[in-house]
């Protein structure tokens, strides 16, 4: 009788617990369009796999009435589940209590997970929908974001890491997100700012709404503090489950391979993407897509810095990261935000043992005055630096232009790719034709009967001479030239030379790159 009644007594307690803030909180939230703590959970996790944590953690806070207030699992959800089949820890932080706000215990309940997630080396995934911190705790909750920073920054190229964004994120709650490998957000839903349109109109006057001044799409678009976009919090869970089907649980394995798929050529023929003429644009997806398992690309930051495109697919079943200048967008130049977009995917991809394959077709790096006091010197040469610190598999297809400091910089033979090829189409020179006519043949053009005809006969000359693959190839800068319909069987062949790489760095306590 009396376990009977304890027992009853516990699923009384659960219930309640449960509820969070209540029924009235619950409906507010679902008014917005917005999915409830657990809900989320569940809805991503595989069916009854989700075990709670600490469902029963109270706050401790007496100052400001906090003594007479209830706050149920005190504002987060934390535990263990599965994605796929396999495990992960996670937690979420519930609106319906206390705004979400992060207090001490709320804190220690994503600490304790965390460390739960380095301790298993299995993935974390943190859903942020918070009013913030807990002003009536003061430096405590201070206190806790200082502890969820320290363990982002330990478990970084150790764990995957995840964060999404379903609600507000709003002051210091941010560099959490900041700190993990990818961030999700949610049209109309997910919010991020330092500080919110209301301080910014009391401090200097200006006036702009929350969705203008940190919503999803600025994110997404103009700031590159996102990776994935998406229209519903459907849509969003299932990108992050595509996503954890591409990537290893830690660093010290690899991701699962899957069954080998043939491209679909039928959709994407690579012997008709690329246009004939040298300076028409084209879609670097569709060579992507020519190349990997079933066409399937999951594309990174989509709507950032589109110059430069970087995602995962399969090459006969295993995963590679993609790295390719985007000829649609600005001639795939490379500039600022697209150096910073490459430089993170490639050391992302070598903290997990993930391959790289690179797509060039770049003109090299953006001129101009607005690039040069922006520091495209200091953001171009965070990719030298990370594709030559990256030792997993290095391999590049020279696709058309490679030119200057563009060649160099997407994996070049120096920097140590394991494998370089060069299609037929394939320009590496210093600089473009006609650019380059116009000074070494400066005077003979200057001093012409005919100057234009003279200028086209060098710029014809100096494509000849240059504007090819084969005086790279004759230096053994270039391994081989291909026909493209062969591009899949290289990379396939290069994959599998290469799959027990090893490079020994020197030793060092880290180096410094170019922040």
């Amino acid at each position: 009788m009396v376990l009977k009644q304890k027992t009853l007594d516990l699923k009384r307690r659960m219930r309640h617990a449960v509820q969070g803030g209540g029924e009235k909180a619950i409906q507010k939230q679902k008014a917005i369009g917005k999915l409830t703590a657990r809900e989320r959970i569940l809805t991503l996790l595989d069916p009854n796999t989700f075990h709670e944590y600490d469902l029963f953690v109270e706050h401790a806070a007496k100052d400001f009435d906090m003594d007479k207030k209830q706050l149920p699992g005190d504002g987060v959800v934390t535990g263990t589940g599965m994605i796929s089949g396999h495990p992960i820890c996670i937690y979420a932080q519930d609106f319906t209590v206390a705004g979400g706000s992060l207090g001490l215990m709320h804190a220690k309940k994503i600490v304790k997970i965390m460390d739960h997630a380095m301790r298993l080396k299995i993935p974390l995934i943190g859903i942020n929908d918070s009013g913030g911190a807990r002003i009536q705790e003061g430096v405590n909750s201070l206190a806790g974001y200082g502890e969820i920073f320290y363990r982002n920054t330990q478990a970084s190229g150790v764990i995957p890491q995840i964060s999404v964004i379903l609600g507000p994120c709003a002051g210091g709650a941010v560099y959490s997100p900041a700190l993990t490998d990818f961030v999700f957000v949610v049209d109309k839903i997910s919010k991020m700012f330092i500080t919110g349109p209301e301080v910014i109109k009391a401090t200097i006057g200006e006036e702009i709404s929350m969705e203008d001044l940190g919503g999803a799409r600025v994110h997404s678009e103009i700031t590159g503090n996102a990776h994935f976009y998406a229209e519903s919090e459907q849509q969003c869970f299932d990108q992050i489950k595509q996503l954890i089907g591409y990537i290893p649980w830690n660093n010290a394995k690899k991701a699962d391979p899957f069954p080998k798929k043939t491209p679909k050529t039928r959709l994407y023929k690579i012997d008709t993407i690329i246009p004939t003429d040298p300076k028409t644009p084209y879609d670097v997806r569709d060579v992507i897509r020519s190349i990997v398992d079933d066409s399937e690309f999951l594309e990174i930051m989509e709507l950032f810095a589109s110059n430069i495109v970087i995602g995962f697919a399969r090459i006969k079943g295993d995963t590679v990261g993609f790295v390719a200048n985007q000829p649609m967008v600005l001639a795939g130049v490379l500039d600022v935000d697209s150096s910073d977009k490459a430089a993170r995917f490639i050391r992302y991809c070598d903290s997990f043992n993930i391959p790289l394959v690179t797509l060039v077709d770049l003109p090299g790096y953006l001129p101009g005055v607005d690039q040069e006091h922006s520091g495209v010197i200091r953001h171009g040469a965070k990719v030298l630096y990370a594709y030559s610190e990256a030792t997993v598999p290095k391999l590049t297809v020279i696709l058309r232009k490679a030119y200057g400091g563009g060649y160099i910089a997407m994996c070049s033979h120096h920097l140590k790719a394991d494998f370089v090829c060069a299609w037929p189409t394939a320009e590496i020179a210093v600089m473009g034709p006609e650019g380059a006519a116009n000074i070494i043949f400066r005077n003979e053009i200057k001093n012409a009967e005919n100057p234009d005809e003279v200028r086209k006969q060098k710029i014809k000359e100096y494509k000849q001479k240059f504007a090819n693959p084969y005086v790279a190839a004759a230096y053994g800068y270039v391994d081989a030239v291909i026909d493209p319909a062969e591009t899949r069987k290289v990379l396939i062949h290069a994959l599998e030379i290469t799959k027990h790489k090893h490079v020994k760095p020197p030793a060092k306590k880290h180096g410094l790159p170019p922040f």
